[in-house]
């Protein structure tokens, strides 16, 4: 169980990690000729599990429902995410663009009116990005192939060294 003070930087992280998990859909396995834009192949519903791990080693588990709407021809996609631990549920939102390699955007934590932002770059079938707010940052890689997501978070500036999330698309997890 997660000690009060740090709660709220798990909940920052695993917000961070969420905001950029919608953009690991973008580097499919697929041809590079299947989709113009990195986000035309995210629609729909995803979920799967994950473990936060914090600082002296204790781990816990966490639980993901995400769907993304995609906008502007595959250029923008807009994230709603539901994730719940043994000790707190999170709710996310984000909004993140793409161009010419970059993804750029905004989350929003709405239970906490926490909000930062995101910024990153596309490279085959991996995301390398930056996830910030006030006093945190956090950096991700993202990988999918198919049908599946591995997300991967590392930040120094908080009580949690790692996250890790595999999302895969449809109704099971």
């Amino acid at each position: 169980m997660f000690q009060g003070s740090i709660r709220p930087a798990v909940r920052l992280l695993t917000g961070a990690v969420f905001a950029l998990a919608l953009t690991a859909s973008s580097a499919s396995a697929q041809p590079a000729s299947a989709a113009a834009t990195p986000f035309e192949n995210l629609a729909g519903s995803w979920s799967g599990n994950g473990v936060v791990v914090l600082a002296g080693g204790s781990k816990e588990r966490i639980r993901c429902r995400v769907t993304y709407d995609v906008a502007e021809n595959g250029r923008s996609v807009q994230q709603n995410l539901r994730c719940a631990s043994d000790s707190y549920t999170f709710d996310l939102k984000s909004n993140i663009q793409y161009a010419d390699g970059y993804i750029t955007g905004r989350w929003n934590e709405s239970s906490r009116n926490k909000s930062g932002t995101i910024s990153g770059r596309v490279s085959g079938n991996q995301i390398d990005a930056l996830a910030e707010t006030s006093g945190f940052s956090a950096f991700l890689t993202l990988t999918t192939r198919g049908n599946r997501q591995q997300v991967r978070i590392k930040s120094a500036s908080t009580e949690i060294t790692e996250v890790t999330i595999t999302l895969s698309r449809g109704g099971s997890r």
